[in-house]
């Protein structure tokens, strides 16, 4: 379902700033923190303001078009298309690597078997020590 048709559908329109901010979010190769959004957007028609755009975003992640994650310390947002994956974060260094949804599926799986339980493993951090810090 696109985009304008969700927000239809919830009755809500697709305004111009809503679109950019889906449009920022979808071209970008990388998360981005909601001040980056407010700069992207800035860059590209004047006079929106950083709440405008946190409300935006609040929105977009209730309908689920874009998903919130907390990445070390800082809140940053991706397009839903992109699928859930994870980050695997090191605690030494600091560098980021992202981990496929595949790679959880078995602990989802262990978990509805042996507990019943259904997960939600949509988007995690993990904290550890990359192979180069570990030497």
């Amino acid at each position: 379902m696109s985009c304008s048709t969700t927000l239809k559908n919830k009755g809500y329109r697709l305004t111009p700033q809503r679109r950019l901010i889906l449009d920022i979010i979808h071209e970008a190769d990388v998360h981005l923190t909601a001040e980056a959004i407010l700069g992207q957007l800035e860059d590209r028609i004047s006079g929106v303001n950083k709440s405008t755009v946190y409300r935006t975003l609040e929105l977009l992640e209730g309908l689920g078009l874009v998903v919130k994650s907390d990445i070390c310390g800082g809140r940053v947002y991706h397009h839903a298309e992109e699928g859930h994956h994870h980050h695997l974060v090191c605690k030494s260094c600091g560098r980021q690597f992202h981990c496929d949804e595949a790679v959880l599926e078995p602990l989802k799986e262990s978990l509805r078997e042996k507990l019943g339980f259904e997960a939600d493993l949509n988007h995690h951090i993990i904290r550890g020590l990359c192979a180069a810090c570990q030497s």
